[in-house]
């Protein structure tokens, strides 16, 4: 029976759903994070009776037709990059962006990755790093001695030492934007990477057209919104309750032929 096969790719399509709303839930709380929306599509049609189709000699056509759809199948997992709140952490080397951008990370492998997360520290040279040691481009050296370190909106890194009160600058953030972000490859510590979707990274300053600025003391939160993510996961159980009860309701039908056949 058809229905057993279009019940079955609707749970399989569910399934999937709530994979992807487990991952946003269980991100919540990952600084930078984007939540993801799976986006499904109809599967191919049998045509029974097309459309259009002549039916009778005095040349009169079938209104409508008879298409039966195959099921659904899941056709992308949507990336959606609204702001996410900022949280206040008096970390002075803890950066949020306000607006477009990626900050760009050397990778251990030479190739330059990208995020959102702007929780860094410093290493045992003074460098400015993420939380996994891999150093912010462009490169930023903060000295020992300093008695403070300002970021302006800009992304300019000013230090001030001991004996000075003059602060001096030592950096100058830069920020990534992309014509399609959502094609951004996702790999996992709240890194991005370039892929043949996303484009070619556009690089400037914050605050340049187009680019967002930085607030220092602050990161970005997460943008899952958890009572809308309880929402999207109760329909997507209900979703496959109800397959699953077409599927049971297909199979009480084929015993009920099988025993007028037998009849």
């Amino acid at each position: 029976m058809r229905a057993l096969r279009t019940a079955t790719t609707g749970m399989a399509a569910q399934q999937m759903n709530v994979e992807v709303i487990s991952n946003n839930i269980a991100n919540m709380n990952t600084v930078g994070f984007k939540k993801q929306r799976a986006e499904f599509q109809d599967l191919l049609y049998d045509n029974v009776e097309r459309m259009g189709a002549q039916s009778s000699d005095s040349g009169t056509v079938v209104p409508t037709g008879i298409q039966i759809g195959a099921g659904v199948k899941t056709g992308s997992v949507y990336r959606i990059l609204t702001q996410g709140s900022p949280t206040l952490t008096d970390n002075p080397y803890d950066v949020a962006i306000e607006g477009k951008g990626y900050f760009q990370i050397t990778m251990p492998s030479g190739e330059t990755a990208y995020t959102r997360a702007g929780n860094f520290a410093l290493d045992d040279q003074g460098r400015l790093v993420t939380q996994d040691g891999y150093l912010v481009q462009p490169a930023i050296t903060i000295p020992q001695n300093n008695t403070g370190v300002t970021i302006s909106k800009s992304g300019q890194v000013q230090v001030t030492t001991a004996g000075s009160s003059a602060p001096t600058v030592v950096g100058q953030l830069q920020l990534a934007t992309f014509y399609n972000e959502p094609g951004l490859e996702a790999i996992g510590d709240n890194l991005f990477m370039q892929s043949g979707s996303s484009g070619a990274p556009n690089i400037a300053n914050p605050g340049d057209t187009g680019f967002g600025t930085l607030m220092q003391n602050y990161v970005e939160s997460s943008n899952v919104d958890a009572v809308s993510e309880i929402t999207a996961l109760i329909v997507a159980q209900r979703a496959y309750e109800m397959n699953s009860k077409v599927i049971t309701t297909a199979d009480d039908m084929l015993q009920t032929t099988s025993q007028l056949a037998r009849a």
